[in-house]
């Protein structure tokens, strides 16, 4: 961890970027957590960013700060991209419920489990069904 106290890890895989932080986000170490969304941004198609954050000891609002500035840029550049939370505590699920951020994130219980879904439907998004083997495509006209 640098004199700040917060510990971020960034992991490029081919569907997404994982962004895991640790020990305290607050107002010190909101500029270096933008920086680092910025620096990834361009590593997976959307972008698909996915937050593991359970490790966070503390975070104030800047997190809100961070996770709205993401799902902003993510609107202006055309909507293609997608929030994946991992293990989010209950504080963080409220804080997202009261701030209206909550329907904009997918939550997932663990990084492994996010990526292998990532691995079998890249491109899908959790409010469409997943793809039937046998279905075929029909003809229209």
């Amino acid at each position: 961890m640098n004199r700040s106290g917060l510990l971020i890890e960034t992991t490029r895989h081919f569907h997404c970027t994982v962004v895991r932080a640790a020990g305290v986000l607050d107002h010190a170490g909101r500029e270096r957590f933008s920086s680092c969304v910025n620096t990834v941004w361009n590593w997976s198609v959307g972008p698909v960013l996915v937050f593991d954050l359970a490790d966070l000891d503390f975070y104030d609002a800047s997190i809100i700060g961070v996770l709205g500035m993401v799902m902003q840029r993510m609107e202006e550049e055309g909507g293609g991209g997608r929030i994946i939370l991992v293990r989010p505590n209950a504080h963080l699920l409220t804080v997202l419920r009261l701030t209206g951020l909550l329907p904009h994130v997918e939550l997932r219980d663990s990084v492994a489990e996010t990526l292998a879904e990532l691995a079998l439907h890249p491109a899908e998004h959790p409010s469409e069904p997943p793809p039937v083997a046998d279905e075929r495509p029909r003809a229209t006209g």
